[in-house]
């Protein structure tokens, strides 16, 4: 599988001279399958330039995943080129949610006074499908949701093709367990032996000390995770708004450092924008 990433920025996007090299879009993922389908993760503001890539391209159909209904992982929705083509197909999987959640969080953003347009008024063919709740496939790919633990729930996700496993477990904090969360062993018994591992890393462990309970993780406690797990490469994300280029360069050195000193092999990167990794 091949992945791509449209946006890894945290809370709010963010621009500016310090924020170049890991860009300041929110949340947004593509996956190209084996089968060749497009599967679309979060509508943060990385999604507008995934749309104006995927229109130039002459793609006109993808499907589409929530980890959960937060702002900054929607509000790029509106501003999807493909909204505005008739012969665009949006196959929109519930995951572990009830059937109507991803119409629910499509129609909040989509109304008056918030945007000016209504869900209705899109042009493009949404498809809203039920999942089975512990696993599904799209093409050639398996999907396995997993529980976040976040305030008001989420759902992270495992992705096997191949015998492959891309793990991605964006806005989980692995020090407090959230109501509907799972507690730091859950999440290391989900995370074992992938190839891939994407997990919330906002905060340094100082930090960490004053935002304990509000939904991520030190990125201590994720290196911690992926040298337990076994993982072959991971990933820091859901970067801090205020974190600029060369602060996440340092954050990364010293993760390099633990991993030297534990004689481990795990590759350690920070997420950014257009970043491409295949599997």
């Amino acid at each position: 599988m091949w992945i791509k990433c449209w946006g890894s920025r945290g809370s709010t996007p963010v621009s500016g001279p310090e924020y170049l090299k890991y860009g300041g879009d929110t949340t947004c993922l593509e996956i190209r399958t084996k089968s060749d389908h497009i599967i679309i993760i979060d509508l943060g503001t990385g999604v507008r330039r995934l749309g104006n890539s995927l229109v130039d391209s002459n793609r006109f159909e993808y499907h589409f995943l929530l980890t959960h209904g937060h702002w900054d992982h929607i509000q790029g929705f509106p501003f999807f080129k493909p909204n505005l083509y008739k012969k665009s197909r949006f196959i929109m999987h519930s995951g572990p949610f009830h059937k109507d959640y991803f119409k629910k969080m499509l129609s909040k953003i989509l109304s008056p006074p918030n945007f000016p347009l209504k869900c209705s008024d899109i042009v493009a063919k949404m498809i809203f499908i039920k999942d089975p709740s512990d696993h599904f496939e799209i093409g050639s790919l398996t999907i396995i949701p997993f529980p976040l633990s976040h305030p008001n729930t989420g759902s992270g996700y495992k992705f096997i093709e191949d015998g492959k496993t891309f793990v991605f477990l964006t806005d989980n904090e692995l020090g407090y367990v959230h109501p509907g969360g799972l507690p730091f062993e859950e999440y290391l018994k989900f995370s074992m032996n992938a190839e891939f591992l994407v997990h919330d890393a906002e905060y340094t462990p100082e930090e960490y000390e004053t935002t304990i309970r509000w939904g991520h993780s030190s990125y201590t406690d994720v290196l911690g995770l992926g040298i337990k797990a076994n993982i072959k490469k991971l990933g820091l994300f859901h970067l801090n708004q205020e974190r600029s280029d060369r602060q996440m360069d340092q954050i990364i050195e010293d993760c390099r450092l633990t991993i030297s000193k534990n004689r481990n092999f795990l590759e350690c990167v920070a997420v950014g924008s257009d970043m491409e990794f295949e599997i």
